[in-house]
């Protein structure tokens, strides 16, 4: 593809195909990403809907689900199908330069009316040299006029369109000239220079546009080509893509670990830096989880695969990564709808100038044919085209190497613009694992309230039951004879003939229980504390309370203060009572507490927040917080080691650490300012040099722009463009 009205009329003609619900083409990436029925359509259809309007397709780079393959040779062949078009690029633009200089050198004397002596042979056949020199130019390049004139047959004319008739236009204009069919001058050089400075620009931009892409290939190029499996007692080296779940792999030190997976045996520690931008190794034991493409540092182990393939935390992040680069930011709507009419409303305009110069101002033919290839050749819409996807693909390449996984354009684009983020506190704010700190028993001893409590609770899910019952590992614990969790109270359970109820103080009053009002102090107490107590009740009996603290992130106080600076709202949402929420919040700065509020009725206070015309992100871990997180404007997940949240949220912030949202509102800032600066040239440019090629200076000054200065401009609007997004491989973190 050349410039966005291909990428337009790509999009346009697959989705004509039946059953094509949805298509995004991205210029930057050479991509298109097709949402369609199979049972309706497939990839034969959609093959056929591109090359019927002139344009190749390749889908080695699927996997057999139709998804980007995640595979190293993935990246070997994306690697060799840009060198390819690199390579071709480069030979024509060598050959194409080679003819042309001894046609501009021919051309001139008559140019600049220099007295320069050729032999008389090159005078007297000048027409016939430059016709023989210029018609191999056009004819290794033919695929540009092919390309060109199938666009403006089908009523769906691209830049290739406005080169072919710009260069077309000298061309044949000289061709006639030299037979004699005509008077006139030679426009040879300026056919074969435009084709050749527009060659060189393709040819940077290629180069240029192949460096977007290193955030993938770099990505896929990290997973290792074998592992070391144990099958039938022995060890054996296997390719990637033969290693199945359950499998028991052995990792020596400096070696990359293959998949997925949980230590069986041995420790060691492992750099995931590559995959979660943390510097500092992590220690690995039996039992904890380990993640392909990682590199264990000095010891040896052994682990057995828990996902492989396109199920692994490496592949759903480069499949990630790859649907955000694919993805279109809501910024690039204006580009997309200039673009639909540009090449059109171009060559209206070349016209009217041709028109206007020749048959109302009386100018020579000549004169009115420089303007009208000129307005044909300065117009640009690559520039546009370019000017989104490029910063997006970098943006998104950026925040893939800081452990910053962004769903889609839009995510990356949007997020800073967010005035209000609401956090959940479990797991968000606070580690998400609670322990047991004070047991007090009103009635009986700790021992037996720590024994009846974890009992009743041994059947539940909740964190806080799963602490007491982690607290009483070393007491004999009773099946409970009945369970029922009772949602925002706690649960209920018969525990040795005993009604027990564990849970707030709402489910006490429910259940008309009394508590000593020295209970109730020393309740209060240790809620100030931002400790969470639990009561426990046998039968009407009030037996005691349990207090368990949640410890606050080493990174929350200092994201919230970043936060907070940068002038945005932070707002904590939790189940918690007033005391222990407003403890934690003290602990971190919150700037607002929603307390007592129910998991299910999350989502209505994000709905409530966003009726007072705010802009709302949500942090939660992505499993509990979904409707929330799907509610907000801008929902960001939590990742937490290899359960990354990729549905839940727009944003994944893998490492757990809300430093890393303070980093990706400002890779957001900075991404949507390459944006705008690429937007802002690519527009000016096409604003201010059409109306000079067409003339608009000559009465005042004398100026009219040359087609061959009109065509090097041209060329090198989309490299500039292209060249300003690429100063964002050298982004760095700030947070």
């Amino acid at each position: 593809m050349d410039c966005a009205s291909c990428a337009l009329n790509i999009e346009r003609s697959l989705k004509k195909v039946n059953g094509v619900k949805s298509a995004n083409v991205n210029l930057a990436g050479n991509s298109a990403t097709v949402e369609f029925d199979d049972s309706t359509a497939g990839l034969p259809q959609l093959k056929n809907a591109i090359e019927s309007i002139g344009y190749g397709v390749d889908f080695t780079q699927l996997d057999e689900k139709g998804k980007p393959s995640v595979q190293p040779e993935a990246a070997d062949r994306e690697k060799e199908a840009r060198e390819r078009e690199i390579t071709g690029l480069r030979s024509r633009l060598i050959f194409s330069a080679l003819l042309t200089i001894p046609i501009l050198l021919l051309s001139l004397p008559e140019m600049l009316a220099l007295p320069i002596a050729y032999p008389d042979f090159l005078v007297n056949n000048m027409a016939v040299v430059q016709f023989i020199l210029a018609t191999p130019i056009l004819y290794v390049n033919r695929v540009v006029f092919i390309k060109g004139i199938r666009g403006l047959v089908r009523m769906m004319p691209g830049m290739d369109s406005l080169v072919a008739l710009g260069v077309g236009t000298a061309y044949v204009y000289s061709l006639l000239v030299s037979f004699a069919v005509i008077p006139g001058m030679l426009y040879y050089e300026t056919a074969t220079l435009l084709l050749t400075f527009i060659l060189l620009g393709k040819y940077l931009e290629a180069v240029a546009k192949g460096k977007t892409s290193e955030a993938i290939r770099r990505l896929i190029g990290l997973q290792p080509k074998t592992a070391l499996v144990v099958r039938g007692g022995k060890e054996m080296q296997v390719p990637i893509n033969d290693v199945i779940v359950g499998d028991i792999i052995i990792v020596r030190p400096g070696e990359k670990i293959p998949v997925d997976g949980t230590v069986t045996e041995g420790e060691s520690t492992v750099d995931e830096s590559m995959i979660t931008g943390e510097s500092v190794p992590v220690h690995k034991k039996k039992g904890a989880h380990v993640i392909g493409a990682t590199i264990n540092k000095i010891g040896s182990f052994r682990f057995r695969t828990t996902r492989v393939g396109s199920d692994t935390m490496l592949a759903q992040i480069i499949r990630l990564v790859e649907e955000a680069q694919g993805s279109k930011a809501p910024i690039q709507r204006l580009a997309d709808t200039v673009s639909g009419y540009f090449v059109q409303a171009v060559i209206t305009l070349s016209l009217l100038a041709f028109s206007y110069w020749f048959f109302i101002a009386q100018q020579p033919f000549l004169f009115s044919l420089t303007i009208l290839v000129s307005t044909l050749i300065i117009a640009c819409p690559c520039a546009m085209g370019l000017a989104t996807p490029t910063a997006i693909m970098l943006g998104t390449g950026k925040g893939a190497e800081f452990g910053i996984l962004f769903k889609d354009a839009a995510a990356l684009e949007q997020l800073h613009k967010a005035n209000t983020i609401i956090f959940d506190k479990t797991g968000t704010l606070t580690k998400g694992e609670p322990t047991v700190t004070d047991i007090i028993a009103y009635s009986g001893s700790e021992k037996s309230l720590l024994q009846l409590a974890a009992s009743a609770e041994k059947s539940s899910e909740h964190f806080l039951g799963q602490a007491i019952v982690n607290k009483a590992h070393h007491l004999p614990l009773h099946k409970p004879a009945s369970f029922k969790a009772i949602p925002g109270h706690g649960i209920s359970a018969t525990v040795s003939g005993k009604r027990i109820l564990v849970g707030n103080k709402a489910l006490l009053l429910r259940e008309k229980i009394k508590m000593p009002n020295e209970a109730l102090e020393q309740m209060h107490s240790l809620e100030h504390q931002g400790k969470t107590t639990v009561l426990v009740s046998s039968g009407k009996t009030f037996l005691g309370l349990i207090a368990i603290a949640d410890t606050v992130k080493e990174s929350s106080a200092s994201a919230i203060s970043h936060l907070r600076q940068m002038g945005y709202e932070t707002v904590m949402i939790t189940g918690d009572n007033e005391r222990t929420a407003n403890a934690i919040a003290k602990q971190v700065g919150i700037d607002r507490v929603l307390a007592h509020v129910l998991p299910e009725d999350k989502a209505n206070e994000v709905k409530k927040i966003q009726a007072q015309g705010k802009k709302v992100a949500f942090v939660g871990d992505g499993i509990n917080d979904a409707p929330a997180l799907a509610q907000a404007d801008i929902g960001i997940a939590i990742g937490a080691g290899t359960d990354v949240a990729i549905e839940s949220g727009s944003v994944v912030l893998v490492k757990s650490n809300l430093n890393d949202l303070v980093a990706a509102i400002n890779l957001s800032r900075y991404t949507l300012a390459k944006i705008k600066q690429n937007l802002f040239w690519a527009f000016s440019y096409n604003t201010i040099s059409i109306p000079i090629a067409m003339g608009i200076l000559f009465p005042f000054t004398g100026f009219l722009l040359s087609p061959v200065v009109a065509g090097a401009a041209m060329a090198f609007s989309s490299v500039s463009v292209v060249t300003n997004s690429l100063f964002m491989r050298g982004y760095r973190k700030k947070f």
